[in-house]
């Protein structure tokens, strides 16, 4: 299967040596995480150097007896931790346009320095390169567009957090976080339906690697019809091979922003995945595997309606009720564990693209089963969370 990327590794790569390039198509302001006001100008060839960053510090609150603040359960435990603070992200982030054509880019995340930090800490890590709005190029340590959750930092997502789907995705190469090269581009900006694509070849094996595991690859592709602030329909698709056996992956999604009132609107996101869980099942002892790879599927679906109120009260821009519901299943075929999730959350954000942000809500988890000992288990934590972007 590996061999079916190699023509395509190789026009990518021809193109980035070749030709001039840069990073993502400016997106909408929304989806902008990187700050215009830290700029400084430097002679010679480098044209412009930009820093920014966020902070995230949160205080949780475990309501289950027995399940401590990482919603695992600790029945043997003489004490569990119920209620803690602690740091979520804190991220710093440089970038570097050093030229028209050319943009270099760093992100590291300096809270996970207080555990074990294999694979972990630097996130992004990529040259990237414009050649015009339909033809650009990455190469580096980027996350692969596969779903509207790669779409947008996490310090402005309308929840507490990405969805389970997001990280069990990530975990098997197709999100989140990946070591390769990616073409992408724009059509029709100005018309009634303008059009996104996104084409990637990665690794598959996460981030901060040495090398791929194998010597397969994880091909994925996305197609992007009409703007987020108003409707759009995204279709991901992917494919490739981890250890000689073929995976896939597949995802829709939807998008869009309702006017209810002047002053109110209604933001939606949904989006259904589906693919292999290839991580699930080269975790299994071989006496388990009792079928190949390609029948361990695992899918999932959420939605999230955010009610936003936009207010100018001093520095205060608005205020945001959302409610993200969650069903997951690691597992279709082999009676696997179903996750369901409720993220209720209340949402006061300050100044300009979330620039500071108080956030209260809960995280209810409900399993099919519970499983002594583990995070599979039921939980009910309450997080109150405060940020800052700069």
């Amino acid at each position: 299967m590996h061999k079916r990327f190699l023509p395509l590794v190789t026009l990518l790569l021809c193109c980035l040596i070749a030709a001039p390039a840069y990073a993502w198509l400016p997106p909408p302001a929304v989806r902008d995480s990187t700050p215009k006001d830290s700029t400084r100008l430097l002679p010679g060839f480098i044209k412009k150097i930009s820093f920014g960053g966020v902070f995230q510090a949160r205080y949780t609150g475990s309501l289950v007896r027995g399940v401590d603040v990482n919603g695992v359960h600790q029945p043997d435990a003489e004490e569990v931790v119920r209620n803690s603070f602690s740091i979520k992200r804190a991220r710093l982030q440089a970038k570097a346009q050093v030229s028209d054509r050319f943009t270099a880019a760093v992100l590291i995340n300096l809270a996970e320095f207080s555990g074990d930090t294999k694979g972990k800490v630097l996130e992004n890590a990529y040259v990237s390169y414009r050649w015009n709005d339909a033809l650009n190029f990455t190469i580096g340590q980027f996350r692969p567009s596969f779903g509207l959750e790669d779409l947008y930092p996490v310090d402005i997502i309308q929840s507490m957090d990405f969805s389970n789907q997001y990280y069990a995705f990530g975990s098997n190469g197709w999100q989140s976080f990946q070591i390769g090269v990616s073409m992408f581009g724009a059509f029709n900006k100005d018309s009634k339906v303008p059009m996104k694509y996104a084409l990637s070849v990665v690794n598959g094996n996460n981030r901060n690697q040495v090398s791929d595991n194998d010597n397969g690859k994880l091909g994925t592709a996305r197609l992007e019809l009409g703007d987020m602030n108003r409707l759009s329909l995204g279709l991901n698709g992917g494919f490739g091979a981890v250890k000689r056996q073929s995976v896939y992956a597949v995802g829709v999604d939807v998008s869009g922003v309702i006017p209810l009132a002047p002053k109110w609107d209604l933001q939606l996101q949904s989006e259904y995945k589906q693919g292999n869980n290839h991580q699930l099942y080269y975790a299994l002892p071989d006496s388990l595997r009792k079928e190949p790879v390609s029948r361990y599927i695992m899918s999932g679906v959420y939605i999230l309606p955010n009610f936003r109120y936009k207010i100018n009260f001093h520095k205060l821009t608005s205020v945001e009720v959302s409610m993200r519901y969650e069903y997951f299943k690691d597992d279709q075929k082999h009676d696997g564990t179903v996750r369901q999730s409720y993220i209720p959350m209340v949402s006061l954000a300050f100044l300009k693209d979330y620039g500071g942000r108080i956030q209260l809500g809960m995280q209810i988890d409900q399993y099919n089963r519970d499983i002594p000992g583990t995070k599979t288990h039921n939980s009910n934590l309450l997080i109150a969370q405060v940020q800052c972007r700069f």
